[in-house]
């Protein structure tokens, strides 16, 4: 009984007091040195006044000012389904975006990056000016039809509503479908932006609902019962293309193991899929592995052999071949010449030690010799 008096006083003690700050709180009560005034504490915290500006990144790149409060404490998280209205103009007052009712799923990067970060520091019915540099919107590729390169936009925004995500079991089949294919399709447009890693990120979200459950709850059961065989066949046909991309795009960032992984993944389902065996020996070409790669793609060729693609790569891989085909040739005729060397020196050796054998025992007859004859020589003389 004394302890828990002790720790409830002790919480009562650190709890927050009336016009204390959280900055505050934190900083006093749990012990954190933390600046209030720094930029991204400030905008997590909320702790400033309307109409003053926020650098969010503290670089200048992304800003962010509330013109009109919404409630307190209803930030979106991460993957929380955002109503959104937008309007997006130049710095010449020129108006290039506009949606009344825009949905987002917040982290999947289904709108340029600086909005995704922006949107989870307003609350619920705020309304916000968002200033976005080329870096964190359109870059140096802008947006057809008008928004033109390296093109600084300001953004009006208002959070009209937040959502939890539903969970992918109580889905139907097609809704999972859908939402996999946009998913896909946002992979897509950063892929051909030349943004890899955000494409795989999109893609990997796809994969999540592109997948006929395995735990199904009851609910879950019968919705699955629904399911015809067609409808799944579909969906999978669907997850094989997200394979398919995601692999081009890990390709893209020279991932090989996590691509050909991918691959992998689709020619499971589709042993035939040309687009598989073609990323398939490009990238056990890129990993070196010239002789089974030139294999893969003679299966892509049997298939679609017009395709200048796969024939192209052939070529490349042919001449490659045989490079590595003369330089073995070439090691194996210095590893033979080599071991010739060495038996031609043994033989040499065994040779010159033949010679000098008989070089001695030839003169140890000599030297026998000579001393018989002056024996013979002086018993004769005396």
């Amino acid at each position: 009984m004394i302890i828990e008096t002790f720790e409830n006083n002790k919480m009562e003690d650190e709890s927050i007091q009336p016009g204390t700050s959280q900055a505050d709180f934190i900083k006093e009560g749990l012990n954190f040195d933390i600046n209030p005034n720094e930029p991204m504490t400030k905008a997590v915290l909320n702790e400033h006044p309307p109409e003053e500006w926020i650098d969010i990144l503290g670089n200048g790149q992304l800003k962010k000012k509330v013109i009109k409060s919404g409630k307190n404490g209803t930030r979106p998280n991460r993957s929380d389904i955002c109503t959104l209205k937008i309007i997006g103009k130049l710095k010449d007052g020129t108006t290039v975006e506009e949606y009344e009712d825009l949905k987002i799923q917040l982290g999947d990067v289904e709108v340029i990056q600086g909005l995704d970060l922006a949107i989870a520091l307003m609350d619920v019915n705020e309304v916000a000016e968002i200033e976005i540099d080329p870096r964190f919107a359109y870059g140096s590729l802008g947006k057809e039809p008008n928004i033109p390169p390296n093109a600084t936009i300001l953004y009006t925004v208002e959070l009209k509503s937040s959502e939890l995500e539903e969970e992918t079991e109580t889905l139907h089949v097609n809704q999972r479908k859908e939402i996999g294919n946009k998913k896909r399709e946002r992979g897509n447009w950063w892929f051909t932006r030349n943004e890899p890693t955000l494409a795989i990120q999109c893609y990997r979200r796809a994969l999540e609902f592109l997948l006929p459950t395995e735990s199904r709850t009851s609910y879950q059961n019968e919705v699955e019962d629904t399911t015809t065989d067609a409808e799944l066949q579909a969906l999978l046909e669907d997850r094989m293309k997200v394979y398919n991309n995601l692999a081009a795009a890990q390709m893209k960032t020279q991932a090989y193991d996590a691509a050909l992984k991918s691959v992998e993944s689709v020619l499971s389902c589709q042993p035939q899929n040309v687009k598989a065996l073609f990323r398939k020996g490009k990238i056990l070409h890129y990993k070196g592995e010239h002789a089974l790669a030139y294999q893969t793609l003679l299966q892509a060729a049997k298939l679609e052999p017009e395709t200048k693609a796969i024939q192209s790569e052939l070529a490349i891989l042919k001449e490659k071949n045989a490079k590595d085909a003369q330089h073995e040739k070439n090691l194996y005729r210095k590893m033979l010449g080599a071991h010739k060397n060495d038996n031609n020196s043994q033989k040499n050796t065994k040779e010159q030690k033949s010679k000098n054998s008989s070089k001695l025992t030839w003169s140890l007859i000599g030297g026998a010799t000579a001393a018989i004859l002056s024996v013979f020589l002086y018993r004769f003389v005396s």
